[in-house]
C-alpha cells in the first residue's frame, strides 16, 4: 500500500465563483492557472506519480481530470480515479458541464461514490477519502481559512501528506515534503 500511495496524488481546489474570473474559462488568468495545473502535473507523472484522484467538482477538480485525460494520450501509465461524494453531484450544474463530467467518468479508471445519496458531511468525507488514497495531495488554494480546500489541506497536512499548492492568482507554487513513505 505504501508504494501505491507514493505513485498517486489527490486534487483540490475552489469552485469557480471563488475564483475572480467565475466560470469565465477564457479568461487569460484561468488559462494561466491551466498551465501550471499541466505543467505540475506532468513533472508528477515523469517522477513516477500515476494514480490521480479527483473529486470531480466543478473547477480545479475538473480542470485537473481533464489535463490527466490529455496527459494520458502521452503516457498510458497514468489513471484517473473518481471520488464522488454522491450521485447526481452534476445534477444542478449547466448542461454543458454536466455534459463534460459524464465524459470524464465514462473515461475514468475507476469511480466511486460515498454515498449513493446526498448526505451531511458527504464532501468532506470525499475529501478525506481523496487524501487518504494519495501520498500527495495539489491544491489550488487562495488562502481563505474556512471552505472544503482549506479543510481538505488541514487534513493533509495532518496525514503527513507532501503537498503542492498553487496560488490562483500569482500561479506561483509552493511545495510541503511529507515524511518519508
Amino acid at each position: 500500500m505504501a508504494n501505491m500511495i507514493e505513485k498517486s496524488c489527490a486534487f483540490t481546489g475552489h469552485r469557480p465563483y471563488k475564483l475572480p474570473w467565475k466560470y469565465n474559462e477564457a479568461d487569460p488568468r484561468c488559462v494561466s492557472l491551466k498551465m501550471a495545473l499541466l505543467e505540475q502535473i506532468r513533472a508528477l507523472a515523469a517522477a513516477g506519480v500515476t494514480d490521480m484522484y479527483s473529486g470531480m467538482a466543478e473547477g480545479v477538480d475538473i480542470w485537473c481530470s481533464r489535463v490527466v485525460l490529455f496527459l494520458r494520450k502521452e503516457n498510458p501509465a497514468l489513471r484517473l480515479h473518481c471520488v464522488l461524494p454522491h450521485e447526481g453531484q452534476a445534477d444542478k450544474w449547466a448542461p454543458a458541464s454536466q455534459e463534460l463530467y459524464r465524459s470524464i467518468l465514462a473515461q475514468a479508471d475507476s469511480v466511486e461514490y460515498v454515498s449513493r445519496e446526498y448526505r451531511k458531511n458527504c464532501m468532506l468525507e470525499r475529501n478525506r477519502r481523496l487524501v487518504d488514497q494519495a501520498g500527495r495531495l495539489l491544491a489550488v488554494y487562495n488562502g481563505e481559512w474556512r471552505g472544503g480546500t482549506a479543510a481538505t489541506l488541514r487534513y493533509a497536512r495532518k496525514m503527513g501528506r507532501a503537498l503542492i499548492v498553487i496560488d490562483p492568482l500569482t500561479r506561483s507554487v509552493t511545495q510541503e515534503e511529507g515524511p518519508p513513505m
